[in-house]
């Protein structure tokens, strides 16, 4: 998987997260991977996936293992974890619903309009697990809507 993820706006911080829980989860349960294969293999900079592999395993997401047979593995099934999770690990919450104090009728409409997004967004994510990605790429996915993400 050597292109990012082609799912509307995310931070490049998200993307390459995405890219290398993929790569986790292809290995099988586990199973670890040295961070220089990942981002050898995904044309990740080595110093930036450290970091993200840092938040991923703050959120309890991966986990890592030190030794000749060390690296990283995810700590849960492919099918536990959301691309929510992701997000949120990584960015914090997606897409915030923006509301200011003293808007105009106009732009409290458009807030609301926009936290409907938000919320519709959050549940297309927190519904889709890594596994649910392995699948489609695979062929094998359900004819899902493409997911496109605006970050603020």
């Amino acid at each position: 998987m050597r292109s990012a993820p082609s799912a509307g706006i995310l931070s490049q911080k998200s993307r390459y997260a995405l890219q290398a829980l993929l790569v986790l989860a292809r290995a099988g349960p586990g199973q670890t991977l040295r961070i220089g294969a990942i981002a050898e293999g995904e044309a990740i900079p080595k110093k930036f996936l450290e970091q993200i592999l840092l938040d991923l395993k703050r959120a309890g997401i991966v986990d890592s293992r030190r030794g000749q047979k060390g690296g990283y593995l995810l700590l849960r099934r492919p099918q536990a974890v959301s691309l929510g999770d992701v997000l949120r690990a990584t960015d914090g919450t997606p897409l915030p619903a923006a509301s200011r104090a003293g808007e105009n009728a106009a732009s409290h409409a458009l807030s609301r309009v926009f936290a409907r997004v938000a919320a519709a967004s959050a549940k297309i994510l927190d519904g889709t697990t890594l596994a649910d990605v392995l699948s489609e790429a695979s062929g094998q996915g359900d004819a899902r809507p493409s997911i496109i993400l605006v970050k603020r």
